[in-house]
């Protein structure tokens, strides 16, 4: 009896230091607006957290099961309790999953593989559980006596679904099986993303003299002399995989041999019969997906993941992309007969080859239009860049931004801080920039978050929002100057931002919208960027501080569509490859997905000269989970945003206050309460055409040939 009280005391104590020592556990963190402190947080608290966090929310799901069982369930009892449900769990994922996609280190990549399968297997244990989900279809059956406003009606709705979704109509060995599925799945888009990320970070091409690096220029020959210093290669030139390590060996390295290796070994990014190899991987995800969808009675897995989405089914998603395929591949062949012109000059025989098309492309390019991309950079800092986003925002809707760096907790020494205020003087989110890249950060840009807006009884609790990027780094006395296309990406993420910052929901819920809608904030945003009285704003040289002349902004739009047929190929390539893997009704027991890529690609004709944009092997949005059959949602997202700023246009005035009230009102605010549908309607009075779209990648006059002279409504 004694020792029994003695282990009991020891374990109160045990918990009690640990509740004192490890900030996830402890009520509030005492830092400004509740921001996580970051540098306190140890591998242990994640773990702690976690595991705590799924022990604390199985407790309260058998909670509402055993709530009230006498009487009939209540939506506040039921529906409400689960979307309050798992907050330590939310609370400690929220930081962990940020910094490990962002932030990562070895420890935290072992505490993702020990933890997934277990997140798994909770999550099964809340959708599959009978006794649950038998309140919730009660109250869904129900409904019409609840009195629910619009908000609480969406939320039932998805809750709903997502059970359904989940597997809880299933019988008992269907959901052990599905539960099986799920804890596989989980494993295997884990060790992807996994060996995604080592590839992109630890693998090199490195020569040994500057002549080989002819044409790069100087800032990135600096930048390739210390990466090869870093891995032990003094005196040498190393490029990784990060885009703003080998991209301009792309485009402006005349050593075509080099621009061969960076090419092929960017595009075969766990494609190297490695142990980091990702074919069999993608192979096993895709037969796991399929087995999973039949499981629960759909064809195939592209039906359960468009079901909940604006398309609707792949009928639907085709035809958008079709659509737009013929004119792409027209205007991707225009552009290949200027290279091949370009490379007779330099007395290069044969055919253009995949990687010297982005490089002639780009000599093509200045030829037309006069134009050096390395140029327009030296008026692209980019401090001044973000200061240009955040005086767009100011103009549309009324925002600032104050820099709290040095005020609050940063996780990495380059992240920045900013409270955002809007013109009332309320601060409604704090933001985060993450610019650079730097090893254990995944590859390509997104945005994040360590909190998503809530609700504290009646009070809004602020967003905590993350834009990470991957940008050029400063380089010798150079600060960190940008490409164009790096300055689009920083737009395109801010909209984003900007969608978090404004969102307004009571529910978790009903925080979501379509993954087709998903992209319009973003997209939209990227249409301000190039705007000359945009550009004047913070377009400025580096050294002299001189606003950028009026020939360069001129230049920049007369040469804004040249090589849009590359760019919508490959982005269609990819898009096409996701729904063919995800429509299929049988995996053939040989199933390549290298060889499945280009089979596909070659029935539809695409130039042998372009890839898609992510090859399957590294093709992290599909294979690695968020875009699952839901690469298309770009270009379906392209047609909301190119006829939404049009709404800008047809008043004369790009930030026209009464468009902007409306987008903000419309789009940006109600996150997933109503459908992407029905708020595009309600901003636009109507559904999107394509016309737009292909107007602004230069594909209207192409389409037009092709004998379609009406852009479809989707």
């Amino acid at each position: 009896m004694k020792h029994s009280f003695l282990l009991t005391l020891t374990l109160a104590m045990s918990s009690l230091v640990s509740m004192t020592q490890n900030p996830f556990l402890q009520r509030i963190y005492g830092t400004p607006y509740e921001i996580p402190p970051f540098e306190k947080f140890t591998v242990a608290d994640y773990r702690e957290g976690i595991l705590k966090g799924m022990e604390e929310e199985k407790a309260e799901i058998l909670a509402i099961i055993n709530n009230n069982n006498d009487k009939e369930p209540t939506f506040e009892e039921v529906i409400e309790a689960l979307d309050r449900s798992g907050e330590l769990l939310g609370k400690t994922l929220s930081v962990y999953s940020t910094l490990n996609s962002s932030n990562s280190n070895d420890e935290l990549r072992a505490l993702a593989r020990e933890i997934s399968p277990l997140r798994s297997a909770h999550s099964d244990f809340i959708n599959m559980n009978a006794q649950l989900f038998a309140k919730v279809k009660y109250i869904y059956d129900n409904q019409s006596k609840m009195n629910l406003t619009k908000e609480q009606t969406t939320l039932l709705e998805k809750t709903y679904k997502g059970f359904v979704r989940g597997g809880a109509l299933l019988n008992d060995q269907q959901k052990a099986e599905l539960a099986e599925i799920n804890k596989q799945l989980s494993k295997l888009q884990l060790q992807f993303t996994q060996n995604l990320m080592h590839d992109t970070n630890n693998t090199y091409v490195t020569v040994s003299s500057v002549k080989e690096l002819e044409g790069l220029p100087q800032a990135n020959i600096q930048q390739a002399a210390e990466l090869a210093e870093r891995i032990g290669q003094k005196g040498k030139y190393s490029f990784n995989m990060q885009r703003p390590s080998c991209n301009p060996v792309l485009q402006y390295c005349k050593n075509r041999e080099l621009r061969k290796k960076v090419y092929l070994m960017y595009n075969d990014r766990c494609n190297h019969n490695d142990a980091y190899d990702n074919k069999e991987i993608s192979k096993q995800i895709i037969e796991l997906r399929l087995k999973k969808a039949k499981l629960m009675g759909y064809k195939n897995f592209a039906a359960v993941q468009l079901e909940n989405r604006m398309a609707a089914n792949e009928e639907n998603v085709y035809a958008l992309l079709n659509e737009v395929w013929v004119p792409a591949v027209a205007k991707a062949q225009e552009e290949l007969a200027d290279i091949k012109q370009m490379m007779k000059k330099d007395g290069i025989k044969g055919k253009p080859e995949r990687w010297d098309y982005v490089y002639y492309l780009d000599k093509a390019k200045k030829a037309k239009y006069n134009i050096d991309e390395s140029q327009i950079a030296e008026y692209l800092e980019i401090n001044n860049v973000q200061q240009g986003i955040f005086w767009v925002a100011g103009k549309l809707y009324g925002l600032s931004f104050i820099e709290r760096t040095n005020d609050y907790p940063v996780y990495d020494k380059t992240a920045k801080s900013w409270d955002v205020v809007d013109k009332d003087g309320n601060v409604i989110a704090i933001f985060y920039s993450d610019f650079f890249p730097r090893d254990g950060k995944g590859a390509g840009a997104w945005c994040g978050g360590f909190r998503g807006q809530k609700y504290d009884h009646k009070r809004r609790v602020q967003p905590i929002v993350t834009n990470v990027c991957n940008m050029s780094l400063p380089s010798g006395d150079k600060p960190a100057l940008q490409t164009i296309d790096n300055v689009e990406t920083m737009f395109h993420e801010f909209g984003h931002a900007l969608h978090s910052f404004f969102r307004n929901v009571h529910y978790s819920g009903t925080s979501g919208v379509e993954r087709d809608f998903v992209e319009l904030p973003s997209q939209i945003n990227e249409h301000w960027a190039f705007e000359p009285e945009v550009l004047k704003q913070y377009a400025r040289h580096y050294k002299t501080g001189e606003v950028i002349p009026q020939e360069l902004i001129d230049k920049i739009n007369a040469s804004a569509m040249y090589g849009q047929g590359f760019a919508t190929v490959e982005l269609l390539a990819a898009a096409m490859v996701d729904m063919d893997l995800h429509v299929l009704t049988e995996i053939p027991a040989d199933l390549n997905v290298m060889d499945f890529q280009t089979q596909k690609l070659k029935e539809r004709g695409i130039p042998s000269q372009i890839l898609p944009r992510y090859s399957v092997t590294n093709f992290s949005h599909t294979m690695g989970g968020g875009y699952t059959a839901g690469y298309y949602s770009y270009l379906w997202s392209e047609v909301l945003d190119c006829d939404a700023y049009q709404a800008f246009k047809e008043t004369g005035d790009i930030f026209n206050p009464e468009v902007a009230e409306r987008f903000r009102k419309e789009i940006l605010t109600p996150g997933g309460i109503n459908s992407g549908a029905d708020m595009y309607k309600a901003f636009r009075g109507r559904m999107p055409k394509t016309d737009a779209l292909l107007e602004n990648r230069g594909l209207d006059k192409l389409k037009t040939d092709t004998g379609n002279k009406t852009g479809k409504a989707l």
